[in-house]
């Protein structure tokens, strides 16, 4: 095998590997999402979730890149509406994992923030385009009263997630 022939066929098991990666942590993210709508954590307050697929969200970020983790969050979305939810569950979880994955990838890149102020301020985006949506499809902005509440159980979670995502990104290999 000749130089140029070595170094494709390298590139070609690079982007399998991070297909293969890809899949598994769509797999893992289900699993994890599944396993948080069984424990009512914040029960007391509608709509609030730990989030704790996210973590893989932000470790494919990190460790595979912006296209994988993307199609991850999609991914993720997409299989535990139609496996646990309803059309609403995906239309909501999708607006607000496109507004969290949008922001978390600018953050990122301008790279003024860690790895949990990317985690926070994506929680925080996530339950705002979820309010968004909801204004626009229940036609009513008065919901608008409850984001103060997402914003502070934002930070608190995407807090959460990023010293989870920080300490898995420090002691795992990919």
């Amino acid at each position: 095998m000749d130089k140029h022939e070595n170094k494709n066929h390298t590139a070609y098991k690079s982007n399998n590997r991070i297909v293969a990666l890809t899949g598994v942590f769509i797999a893992l993210a289900l699993v994890l999402s599944y396993l948080e709508s069984l424990v009512p954590v914040f029960a007391a307050v509608p709509g609030i979730k730990l989030g704790i697929a996210n973590i893989v969200t932000m470790l494919a970020m990190y460790k595979l890149g912006v296209k994988p983790a993307i199609v991850i969050s999609v991914g993720r979305i997409v299989l535990s509406g139609i496996l646990f939810g309803n059309l609403y569950v995906i239309i909501y979880s999708l607006a607000g994992g496109a507004l969290s994955i949008f922001v978390m990838i600018i953050l990122k890149k301008i790279k003024l923030f860690s790895v949990v102020g990317v985690s926070v301020a994506g929680a925080v985006a996530h339950n705002a385009g979820q309010i968004l949506v909801a204004v626009f499809l229940m036609e009513n902005v008065n919901i608008m009263y409850y984001l103060p509440v997402l914003i502070i159980s934002g930070v608190v979670t995407g807090t959460v997630v990023g010293i989870f995502t920080v300490y898995i990104i420090k002691n795992i290999r990919i």
